[in-house]
């Protein structure tokens, strides 16, 4: 007796089912985007996809994330009755589709016809599949006059974030960093050798910032570039690249690198010519540095270990804290953060930097120097945290940074003589993540 064949997924289903996941994991479960996609590309429904079908999930989630506001804005003002809540993941689906039509240039029914297919294809969701089709046949045929009016900045941005950035850094500029956030950031990457930078440019089609790091308008999947299987250069954002060399001449000095996971900066300083000793408290967190200096052939001494409380009764004369921190600074690149971090967050890992950074002085030798940095936009995270520390410490002044050492990008220097990039920065080269740094140094 015959078995009937079971009828195949249609062709761009699969991408928009992990896509769909991935909402559900980011915006109902709070699971960050990179680690949700981990599990879906592992295990999920994204696990027997081609790399170009995993790809396009991601930029569906990440655009739809970006965008959520809007979409939510459009959303809503499309449906004459709000979703009930056995609608399940329809309102998901919905989103997708949204982002397709509106922001991503997909053929309509392309965008149209998968949303049906992904709502046919759950049991829940497939009552709904005729709302679907009627929600975005007539996104498409409005598409011209639905953003019309819409401050979108604002509704892509939750309020505190934004009143943030707008107190910080003006409304203009504020306006300008989500801006930043809505295109696909570029790939990045630290060349080992400095002697070598030019080679690899042109071996990668790249081009060289003002920073140094090399920069490839297109992404693609690294392993497959020249030069990733020599270990001769990594990933790594060009703000993320600066911190480490605002240390100074470093060949040969021992360096002590503080919440070093995953090791990009690791990997920098022992570039450099330092000994490196790599503190984390994450054992697990600790090999992924182990493995990405053994990808380059660079060693460090690695110690697990809360930065907080870690006494290893020496000092050093140079130390680089990259504090854990609420990270809105690499919103373009992680855009969960804009829906995952909330003010609390902020505030709790405020009040972590300062404990850490407390303890980091007590290690920095006499003339030592100290770069404390975060990814994050906020002040409470950046300057505040300088300003209160220096307020209680006469032995600790800054060390101005000045523009030579950020590529002559005087825009990244502040008044106080501080490294403060902004998604926004190099804009006309595909921006930079958002960074803060301040170089302190003891006096005893």
């Amino acid at each position: 007796m015959s078995t009937p064949n079971r009828q195949k997924a249609p062709q761009g289903l699969a991408p928009r089912a992990g896509a769909a996941a991935l909402l559900r994991a980011v915006l109902q479960k709070r699971r960050p985007l990179d680690e949700a996609f981990a599990a879906e590309a592992a295990s999920g429904r994204l696990a027997g996809c081609e790399p170009r079908d995993r790809a396009f999930a991601r930029a569906l989630a990440a655009t739809t994330l970006r965008r959520l506001g809007t979409i939510d804005c459009v959303l809503d003002a499309l449906l004459e009755k709000p979703l009930p809540a056995r609608a399940g993941h329809v309102r998901n689906i919905l989103r997708i589709g949204l982002a397709e039509l509106l922001f991503m240039g997909v053929a309509p029914h392309a965008a149209v016809g998968m949303a049906v297919e992904s709502a046919n294809a759950s049991r829940v969701a497939r009552h709904f599949k005729a709302l679907v089709n009627a929600i975005l046949r007539r996104a498409d045929r409005e598409r011209e006059t639905l953003l019309v009016g819409l401050d979108m900045a604002r509704l892509d941005t939750p309020d505190w974030l934004f009143e943030s950035w707008s107190h910080a850094y003006g409304d203009v500029t504020a306006q300008a960093i989500v801006e930043a956030h809505y295109a696909d950031p570029p790939l990045d990457i630290s060349v080992k050798h400095d002697h070598e930078r030019q080679y690899w440019a042109d071996e990668l089609g790249a081009e060289i910032l003002p920073t140094g790091s090399l920069r490839l308008r297109e992404t693609t999947r690294v392993e497959t570039l020249p030069g990733f299987d020599q270990g001769a250069w990594w990933v790594q954002d060009a703000a993320a690249a600066i911190p480490a060399r605002l240390l100074g001449q470093i060949a040969g000095a021992e360096v002590l690198d503080l919440c070093a996971a995953p090791g990009g900066k690791t990997v920098e300083l022992a570039a450099m010519g330092a000994r490196v000793t790599a503190l984390d408290r994450s054992r697990a967190r600790l090999e992924r540095v182990s493995e990405n200096l053994a990808r380059v052939n660079l060693a460090a001494e690695l110690v697990a270990a809360d930065a907080a409380l870690w006494q290893p009764k020496r000092q050093w004369a140079r130390i680089l804290l990259d504090a854990p921190c609420s990270a809105t600074g690499t919103a373009r690149r992680h855009p969960d953060v804009l829906r995952l971090k909330t003010p609390g967050d902020r505030d709790k890992l405020a009040a972590l930097q300062a404990r850490i950074l407390a303890h980091a002085s007590g290690l920095l030798a006499p003339g030592g120097i100290l770069v404390y940095c975060t990814c994050s936009l906020e002040p409470e995270e950046g300057p505040r945290q300088i300003d209160t520390f220096l307020a209680g410490r006469p032995g600790f002044s800054r060390l101005p940074i000045r523009a030579s050492e950020v590529g002559e990008l005087s825009a990244l220097v502040t008044a106080e003589g501080d490294m403060r990039s902004l998604p926004c920065h190099l804009d006309d080269r595909g921006g930079m993540d958002g960074f803060y740094a301040a170089r302190l140094i003891r006096s005893n």
